[in-house]
């Protein structure tokens, strides 16, 4: 059984039959008559698939499997009175939480060591923050799911935060990768590259970096240092003369033999040294072995290692912070000013600083500065590997719950440390110091662009308070590789995580059809949005629709609009107007006669970097499809035959061309092409004709 309120609801069958072919339960565990606890759950189960099927049981009407759960009656108390109407059912347990409105919608997900101990807290009619109050007002009812620890109430508190997105927790909105450094252990002369993503790859990776850009910089002064070589293994397969990198002392050459793999192994064994901050004895053997090369009077390789070792001090000294008694280390500072937070991480390996990056989480509508924290601990390392040490700003109020979950995860003892004095506290100060200017900073810009969205509803006669805009566009070379763009903006400015792309679908449209290809996307795109939120409560519905074009691109959006029943939606047509120059652009409106801003008007100028965000996402995307396209050959189409294979026909018969007029005795000898998959593409080929 599962609860909600004071009341138990039966677990039905078919509930049962969709939780067992998610692989929810344990084979063989007893359901009917039983509490939804997930002492059931199987352990080999990733929460993600527990989380889906409770998700399934919000009491919304959800499809899970093409099973449909019923939606149940409205609770008729609210607040105080419905949060005490829980307890009754809740025994000392561990678990999460979740409290919930009218509608069925989440408010708040908490976990708690002893479930009723923590519900009864609320139940209390005073003693709370504006928030939590406002917040218990609103609940209408409440769900629990027991766990068997805490730590495990941990882990699925932060995966159902990210997964439901509650309006009073705090959520990390940018949850981005980041890049790290890669020497490959495949090939003979190893690779050093960049690497984002799942650590798949044989080699050894160090990092993360804050940004590419930081990772590309440390790149480029290894190569000067180490003359390492990053071209793929393709590329170095097919040298015949050195590139260019040689000429400029930026690689030792081994794809064509200018050094010996013992040679080059050094050199890779030392790059990994620097990389792992025994940078000390990486300088004292160049400064050896320039040494021996000038007293052998080869001035030439002297005068190269001299380069190299003013390269290598170069890189340390332009490292800005290097601790040297922290070994790895995030140094994460949070500053909280006027409802909003910044907090910045600092990623200390091997006694370096790798780089510095901020976020700006949302702050739950007022949480304050430990709740942010921690939820920011729990969600930012979600996905991430933790480090031996992770030094705050501010204290957490389950620091130990915290670290044990976290070295549960990485399988290494993790420490979360709030640093008092010396060397550890002044990374800490100095993290909460660019927290503070980047805060400063953001709501000056979010002020500013505050402004300008007022102004621009002013402008176009708009009754709304302008939360999200939509700006469309499509980019075609006469309709070849067709694609629709949509470009997202809001208070804070470009919402790049929103941006979508659209591959044109309809075969049918008349090339360069551009109002075709407008009521496309935008079908497309409304009918999704009815589909996952019909009754338009969330924030992904937009306030406005900015179009590039005139009167006819807008009819055409507004036909698609009527024809969906969301026809009460702000459309505005940007059109490049008299001679086409920026700054006269015509704005349209159905039913109304085109206008124009005046030059200068900052609104306009708003108006032309959306538009002008739009056209580059579309050229790009468009850019991206094409290419794809000039690179494409039949033996794309060829079942079976993947980018291993394709290779190998190549290597072997120079051309695609070749491949399809080529024997089928032929097609056998080429390596790791099988005598089955040999007669396929000669089938593929002659039935073609």
């Amino acid at each position: 059984m599962y609860w909600r309120g004071n009341k138990k609801y039966p677990l039905k069958s078919r509930h049962c039959k969709i939780a067992q072919n998610l692989g929810i339960f344990a084979k063989g565990a007893e359901i009917k008559g039983e509490i939804l606890d997930r002492r059931k759950f199987s352990a080999k189960i990733s929460p993600s698939f527990v989380d889906s099927f409770f998700v399934a049981l919000k009491f919304n009407l959800c499809s899970v499997s093409g099973t449909m759960v019923e939606r149940s009656r409205p609770s008729p108390v609210r607040g105080y009175s419905a949060i005490k109407a829980s307890l009754k059912t809740l025994d000392a347990s561990p678990g999460v939480y979740r409290m919930l409105d009218e509608r069925g919608s989440v408010l708040y997900v908490g976990k708690a060591r002893n479930l009723k101990a923590r519900v009864s807290s609320y139940a209390r009619p005073s003693g709370h923050s504006p928030r939590i109050t406002r917040m218990i007002r609103e609940t209408a009812s409440m769900m629990f799911l027991t766990t068997r620890t805490e730590t495990e109430a941990l882990l699925l508190e932060q995966n159902l935060i990210k997964q439901l997105k509650p309006r009073y927790n705090v959520l990390l909105r940018d949850d981005k990768s980041f890049p790290n450094i890669l020497v490959t252990k495949n090939h003979a002369f190893p690779q050093i590259k960049k690497h984002r993503g799942a650590r798949k790859e044989k080699g050894d990776y160090y990092g993360p970096f804050a940004s590419a850009g930081a990772v590309n910089r440390t790149i480029n002064q290894l190569q000067k240092v180490f003359l390492l070589r990053n071209c793929s293994d393709a590329t170095f397969d097919s040298r015949t003369r050195p590139c260019l990198l040689y000429q400029i002392k930026r690689c030792s050459g081994p794809c064509v033999g200018k050094v010996t793999e013992k040679e080059y192994f050094a050199l890779a064994r030392d790059a990994e040294r620097f990389l792992q901050g025994r940078t000390t004895m990486v300088q004292e053997r160049l400064a050896e072995k320039m040494q021996t090369a000038s007293e052998a009077l080869e001035f030439e390789t002297a005068a190269a290692l001299r380069d190299r070792l003013k390269a290598l001090t170069f890189v340390q000294g332009s490292q800005a912070v290097n601790p040297a008694g922290v070994v790895e280390a995030d140094v994460i500072a949070l500053h909280v000013e006027g409802g909003q937070a910044c907090v910045q991480v600092f990623f200390i390996r091997a006694n370096q600083n790798w780089g510095n990056s901020d976020f700006f989480p949302r702050t739950g509508s007022g949480a304050e500065a430990a709740e942010i924290m921690q939820a920011f601990v729990g969600q930012f390392y979600d996905k991430k590997e933790p480090p031996r040490l992770i030094l705050l700003s501010d204290g957490i109020e389950d620091a130990d719950l915290m670290a044990a979950a976290l070295s549960e995860k990485s399988g290494r003892r993790v420490v979360i440390s709030v640093p008092q004095r010396g060397e550890k506290k002044e990374l800490v100060a100095g993290a909460l110091r660019n927290a503070r200017e980047s805060l400063a900073r953001k709501m000056s810009e979010s002020a500013t662009q505050e402004k300008l969205l007022k102004d621009l509803a002013k402008a176009f006669d708009l009754d709304v308070d302008l939360q999200r805009i939509e700006v469309y566009d499509n980019s075609h070379i006469q309709g070849a590789h067709a694609v629709g763009s949509m470009i997202v903006a809001g208070k804070e400015g470009f919402i790049r995580s929103q941006f979508r792309k659209f591959n044109i679908k309809d075969s049918e449209l008349a090339p360069g059809d551009d109002f075709a290809m407008m009521r496309e996307v935008l079908t497309r795109r409304f009918k999704r949005l009815l589909k996952e939120n019909s009754d338009r409560q969330t924030d992904a519905w937009p306030d406005l629709l900015l179009i590039d074009g005139g009167d006819g691109q807008v009819s055409a959006v507004h036909d698609v609009l009527t024809e969906l029943g969301v026809d009460d939606m702000p459309v505005v047509g940007v059109a490049k107007g008299v001679d086409r120059n920026a700054g006269k652009e015509e704005f349209h409106r159905k039913g109304a006669r085109p206008f124009a801003l005046k030059r200068g008007d900052p609104v306009l100028y708003l108006v032309q970097r959306m538009r002008d965000e739009a056209h580059r996402f579309a050229i790009g995307a468009h850019r991206q499809k094409r290419s794809r396209a000039i690179g494409a050959t039949p033996l794309d189409d060829v079942p079976g035959v993947g980018a291993v294979r394709k290779r190998a026909l190549l290597a072997h018969f120079g051309s695609a061309k070749a491949v399809s007029r080529a024997g089928l005795a032929d097609l056998k000898a080429v390596e790791g092409i099988s005598a089955r998959t040999a007669e396929t593409i000669y089938d593929f080929f002659h039935e073609r004709g």
